[in-house]
């Protein structure tokens, strides 16, 4: 028997998709299909959870450019 998955086609920057297979790795809850280096097909129901997860990661893991200028100012 067929079993089809409604999917969202995910365009994205080869370290963005990096970031979300490494998320998708603990559980394999998000990725249906690895389409090529920037395309990803993600399960449709799980989208707002990966789009959460992935700002989190990315809050972790890029510094906010407003506190770099803050520091840089109380350098001068």
């Amino acid at each position: 028997m067929v079993r089809a998955i409604k999917g969202t086609l995910v365009e994205c920057d080869p370290s963005i998709k990096s970031i979300i297979i490494s998320i998708d790795s603990n559980g394999h809850e998000y990725i249906i299909e690895d389409l090529d280096e920037n395309h990803l097909v993600i399960k449709d129901n799980m989208v707002a959870q990966l789009k959460e997860e992935l700002e989190k990661r990315l809050k972790e893991n890029v510094p906010d450019v407003e506190d770099e200028s803050e520091s840089d100012r109380d350098a001068s």
